[in-house]
Order: structure tokens, then sequence, then C-alpha cells
């Protein structure tokens, strides 16, 4: 399966992520028609992309009342099916990543769908911080990260 992942350390919230998800979602650049917004905390100097990761075993998919929210088995992300959604937002309450909406015009939950298996998102991140992997790779990635940085170290583990 996969999945949409956002490397924070190269993610300087330029928002074209953003903006390619709401054009290609709605035909528009409205932030509240993305699927993946960029938080930023300039006091900090950080930015937190996030979207859906369409869990395994999805929690939003099992409290949904009306099952609006399914699997789609092409691509394996969690979808809204929007002819079912009432709006109740049972699913955005429980989604522990704060990654469902609710489009305020339609009343409907929207989130991403990965674009139907080609995002979007991707190809406009000019820093590369967004990537389209198979999740059973990521704690690869991770621990290459992990060796890259040790090198560039010394082999001292930072605290």
């Amino acid at each position: 399966m996969k999945i949409v992942t956002v490397d924070l350390n190269r993610c300087v919230g330029c928002r074209n992520c953003e903006w390619a998800c709401a054009f290609s979602r709605a035909g528009d650049f409205k932030r509240e028609d993305a699927n993946i917004i960029p938080h930023t905390y300039p006091e900090d100097r950080f930015v937190a992309t996030l979207t859906c990761v369409h869990c395994e075993r999805p929690i939003c998919v099992s409290v949904c009342p009306t099952r609006a929210l399914t699997r789609d088995l092409r691509t394996n992300a969690v979808i809204v099916e929007e002819n079912r959604c009432m709006g109740c937002q049972i699913c955005m309450q429980v989604c522990p990543f704060g990654n469902i909406y609710l489009d305020p015009g339609t009343r409907i939950v929207h989130k991403c769908n990965l674009c139907e298996g080609d995002p979007q998102c991707i190809g406009f991140c000019m820093t590369k911080a967004l990537d389209f992997v198979e999740a059973s790779d990521i704690p690869a990635r991770r621990r290459r990260a992990v060796d890259h940085k040790l090198r560039k170290s010394g082999g001292i583990i930072p605290a």
C-alpha cells in the first residue's frame, strides 16, 4: 500500500502541495478545499505538513454510521463516498491525526483520496519533501536517514 510521506526537515511551508491539492479537488486554490495543509510555526521555525495516512485499520471507517468511508480496492486509499455522507463529523472526531475536514458549503467531509493513485501534491513540492512510497518501505528509509546522520556526526548519537 502506497502513502504520501512528508520529510519535515525538507518542508519549507511553500504551500504548493496545498494549492495543487485544492486545484485537483475543487478547481480552485482555497485552503479549505485542500486535503494537505502545511501548518507553520514561525516562532519555532517549524512547518508541520500532514495528510491522511490511510491507516491499515482506519477507525474513521469503522465509526461511520452510513458507511460513507470505504477502502478503494485499486489504490488502497480510504475514500469518502459523498452520496452516503450525512456530515455527522464522527470520523473527524476519531481521526488521530486530524486529517478529515468538513466542507462548509456541502456539509460533507473530505480527505485525501490519493488522487486515485497519482497524488498531485507530490509533483508540486519544490523541496521534494513529499514522496509516494510503499508503507512497508518507511522503516528502512528511516533507518538509512539515521545511518546517514550517524556517519556525518562521526558515529556520535545526538541527544
